[in-house]
């Protein structure tokens, strides 16, 4: 994969260049938001630090965010939940908070992976409801009105509608999206479904308290 490290500690980026470089992916370190900005157009994803010395990092996800559904991971040292939960709302697909060990990066980066549309998608379409999801496309609609999704919101969508009717668990949900339910962030996983409620518009995605979540039609 073209990986982008938008990060100003030399140190850290070298480290993570040289780890991600060894296991063949194609990594580049941008050490300030603007040189992070030209690059990001011909990468697969960005690994992206909030605290960079000319702008700060939700400024540039908020940037990136409205031109490109490219997958953002935050890389933070702030320990303020606030911040990670401002990114991502702003639409980052997952954290990692420093110091970043290279087994959980690559793990997260390979999560990431298989999130992104592939030549060979299953195709075909899934309804319910109102709801429409394009698999081949990789696109959703509701009432014939397209879904402005990130790839994580799309997964989770996608599982749920494959699911309606059923339970899916949050462990579930976790290993289907990030690859190890054991590995993810269950509070990611929180704020991606606030927001995938939150486009849908309508009260769908029915908490099962204490199990995970299921789709069901209106007044159900």
């Amino acid at each position: 994969m073209r990986l982008l490290l938008i990060e100003d500690d030399e140190a850290l980026a070298s480290a993570l260049t040289d780890a991600l470089t060894m296991l063949g992916h194609a990594a580049t370190n941008a050490r300030n938001a603007a040189e992070g900005i030209r690059l990001a157009r011909d990468v697969d994803v960005v690994l992206l630090d909030l605290g960079l010395p000319d702008r700060d990092g939700i400024d540039v996800l908020a940037q990136l965010r409205r031109v490109t559904a490219m997958p953002v991971l935050i890389l933070t040292a702030r320990e303020y939940e606030r911040s990670i939960v401002r990114g991502l709302r702003l639409g980052a697909d997952d954290y990692l908070v420093k110091p970043v060990r290279v087994p959980e990066l690559l793990a997260r980066i390979e999560a990431v992976r298989r999130r992104l549309p592939q030549a060979n998608s299953v195709s075909g379409d899934l309804v319910f409801g109102p709801i429409a999801v394009d698999r081949g496309a990789r696109a959703a609609r509701i009432d014939g009105e397209a879904l402005p999704l990130t790839n994580t919101e799309f997964a989770l969508l996608e599982l749920l509608v494959e699911r309606a009717g059923a339970v899916a668990t949050r462990e579930e949900l976790l290993d289907a999206v990030w690859g190890d339910a054991f590995l993810a962030r269950s509070r990611a996983l929180d704020v991606h479904l606030t927001a995938l409620r939150a486009k849908l518009g309508r009260p769908l995605i029915r908490n099962v308290r204490g199990v995970g979540y299921r789709l069901a039609a209106e007044g159900v």
